[in-house]
């Protein structure tokens, strides 16, 4: 996103968030004359509109908003009834902190309205306990909310952006091309395609990451689908001195695929039936059987079937494609879905799969449960000691711990310095402004809506500091025409703000100091360790001629590490630039392949080309030391990743010149060849030069 597209979407959200606040605002205060409800009105825009960053286009942002309308009411009502004392309120925090933190387990969307849903409980936690205000309070809750969302729908609406399902369509197509006719589409233009799909790149709201089917089915089919356009890309071609027909009409089936599924995810008719390329597949298996059992002067050259064997991990790719397609359009595969461990998810109910993403984040290996527990004992803290200093304002000091904590000590306290220069620069010219006019409550109502919309329009492009002094404006503003105010109200906002920005800084030191830095070296030296010990047994299967032995290596721990390594990532790329950045390591390239590791030891003991008869001799030792090789490189590369000394590696034995399909397994060779040059590039990456860090990369 350009700069200037991002002050565009601040302006716009910040005249929405403004016009929203004060149209409820000024008619329940002075119309009504219901004080408590206007301040609710008031806040309810400000919490959802700016403190929430609310993904998607207007429609898609006024959704996600009513769909919180409840879950806003339930905590403002707990908040009211938990003020009776310290002590509940500190437990209510705790509670309710964690809960609307670790809801980013189910996505974006959901996540996005967090920090404004935690606001409506801090505003009602706080004394006076008047429980017979509760219908007051809920009252302008709803109103500011309903304002908000129909500001986001007619207001300077957000536009639409392309979908998750459009960006697949439009890269199936290209995937078509390329396989109908290889050669015809520049592999750049292939990569940067399968680029488009990598979540960081697709709009909050549009990714595939709720636990459900469909959004399990569009997920991983995005990733086959860029993982597709990287295998044509690689995809050499044809010998000139062999013809190589198989593939051609494997290649062939694999581009009406693509169109059939660009076309559903486009228009949403004509959904594909999985099973159509598995057919395809396994006559391309055969004839390759068939082909390689002949006398041996009429065998293809090892060229050739190299290439067949590319040619049958992009279809593989494509099979998947056409599966989750399947998946995302009738719930659940009405083809077959195998291996069932690669679409574990797809016939399972609801309940369970959010069971399983909520229990597979339980963990202090889990980002989002470390952050989700960072920031309910950080407002828990503050709620305790705002009530035991009984401080005037204090909801105050739990808004500085939130806006102003990060994930990372180092970013929290980037985040504190500038929040207190903007708000101490912002209390003075309160404090003026509160003195010079006196209680004239009419000057303040005119001044309302032009300082909202200075503030929040221009205050988020100043950055922390802006956006403090902006709110600092705002609440003198606005608590004068409720409240006798005098000066020392710019000072109760400092001495809060102060109080809960070193709490937050004090959380955020005790807490999982660098972030997800240290986590996700961690959880990615464990994925690495976890697939490299896929290697040998799926070796080991794909070496013995006994058609019995196609039984995968256990792969589930490795998917489980997977996901945990993912929820690191993202959470890593998320952080501010003050955060500690890593130097170099191309934590992508790792997830790469790992996926890469994970599908061949699913695909290739079903549908790898065996050696006719077990191997021995010089293919055997190669195929078996390159496999232990592999596995020792990735734990070793994994001991660098996560700060150890390893022994320095040894040189891979080179892979046979030339070799009879009888002595050994071509897509053994291809595979692990493969494996080894990306586990190459990884170390090579972490020892490159330390490169500016692009946001979501």
């Amino acid at each position: 996103m350009t700069v200037s597209a991002a002050r565009a979407i601040a302006l716009r959200k910040g005249v929405r968030a403004a016009v929203a606040a004060c149209a409820g605002f000024y008619p329940l205060l002075y119309a009504a004359g219901q004080p408590v409800s206007a301040l609710y009105a008031l806040f309810a825009p400000v919490a959802l509109g700016m403190l929430s960053s609310v993904p998607g286009s207007g429609r898609q942002k006024a959704g996600i908003m009513l769909r919180a309308l409840p879950s806003a009411l339930v905590l403002a009502s707990l908040g009211t009834l938990l003020a009776v004392n310290t002590w509940a309120a500190v437990g209510g925090m705790l509670v309710v902190g964690f809960l609307l933190a670790f809801v980013s387990v189910a996505g974006p969307r959901p996540a996005s309205v967090g920090p404004g849903l935690q606001l409506f409980y801090i505003l009602a936690c706080f004394p006076p306990y008047a429980p017979d205000t509760l219908g007051d309070r809920l009252l302008g809750l709803t109103t500011g909310m309903v304002l908000i969302v129909v500001c986001e729908v007619v207001l300077l609406p957000e536009p639409a952006v392309s979908s998750c399902r459009e960006r697949m369509a439009d890269a199936l197509r290209i995937a078509a091309g390329q396989a109908a006719s290889p050669g015809s589409v520049a592999a750049a233009k292939l990569r940067e395609a399968g680029a488009r799909l990598r979540l960081s790149s697709l709009p909050p709201a549009e990714r595939p990451a709720g636990a459900g089917r469909t959004d399990r089915a569009l997920d991983q089919g995005g990733r086959s689908v860029r993982r597709l356009l990287n295998q044509l890309a690689d995809l050499p071609e044809k010998p000139a001195e062999a013809a190589d027909p198989v593939s051609t009409d494997l290649l062939d089936r694999v581009a009406e695929v693509c169109m059939r599924c660009a076309y559903f995810l486009r228009t949403g008719e004509q959904a594909p039936v999985a099973g159509t390329l598995d057919a395809a597949m396994r006559r391309f298996r055969a004839e390759r059987v068939r082909l390689t059992s002949g006398p041996p002067g009429h065998t293809p050259p090892l060229a050739v079937l190299r290439r067949q064997s590319r040619v049958l991990a992009l279809a593989e790719s494509a099979r998947i494609v056409e599966v989750t397609t399947d998946i995302a359009a009738h719930g659940s595969p009405t083809g077959p879905a195998e291996p069932r461990e690669q679409f574990w998810y797809a016939e399972l109910p609801t309940p369970k799969l959010w069971a399983r993403r909520i229990i597979g984040n339980s963990t202090l290996r889990s980002v989002l449960f470390q952050n989700a527990v960072r920031i309910a004992l950080s407002l828990a803290a503050a709620r305790l000691v705002a009530g035991y200093l009984d401080l005037a304002h204090g909801f105050w000091v739990l808004l500085a711990v939130l806006t102003l904590g990060r994930t990372a000590a180092g970013a929290t306290w980037h985040a504190v310095r500038q929040g207190l220069v903007g708000n101490a620069v912002a209390a003075v010219a309160a404090g003026a402004l509160l003195i010079w006019l006196g209680p004239h409550s009419d000057v303040y109502a005119a001044l309302l809506l032009p300082v909202m919309l200075i503030a929040f329009c221009l205050g988020p492009l100043l950055g922390v500091a802006g956006a403090q002094a902006g709110f600092t404006l705002i609440v003198a503003v606005a608590f004068a025409q409720i409240f006798p105010v005098t000066w020392r109200l710019s000072e109760t906002r400092m001495i809060d703000v102060l109080t809960g920005s070193a709490i937050g800084l004090a959380c955020g030191l005790l807490a999982w100091p660098a972030g997800s830095h240290g986590e996700v070296r961690r959880s990615m030296a464990g994925l690495l360790r976890s697939c490299g010990g896929l290697v040998p047994p799926t070796a080991q299967a794909l070496m013995s001629p006994s058609p019995d032995a196609r039984t995968s290596a256990p792969i589930l721990p490795s998917l489980h590490r997977l996901r945990l390594a993912e929820a690191a990532y993202a959470q890593y790329s998320s952080e501010t630039p003050a955060a500690p950045k890593e130097a170099g390591t191309d934590w992508h390239a790792v997830l790469i392949a790992a996926s890469h590791t994970i599908l061949g030891a699913r695909r290739l003991p079903r549908l790898g080309l065996r050696p006719g008869a077990e191997p021995t001799g010089p293919h055997a030792a190669w195929a078996r030391t390159a496999a232990t090789d592999l596995e020792a490189e990735a734990d070793r590369i994994g001991s660098l990743l996560d700060g150890g000394r390893p022994k320095p590696a040894r040189p891979p034995a080179p892979a046979p010149d030339d070799y009879a399909p009888a002595a050994l397994s071509v897509d053994l060779e291809v595979w692990m060849t493969s494996l080894g040059h990306q586990l190459s590039r990884i170390e090579d990456s972490g020892k490159a030069r330390p490169a500016p860090r692009e946001a979501g990369a």
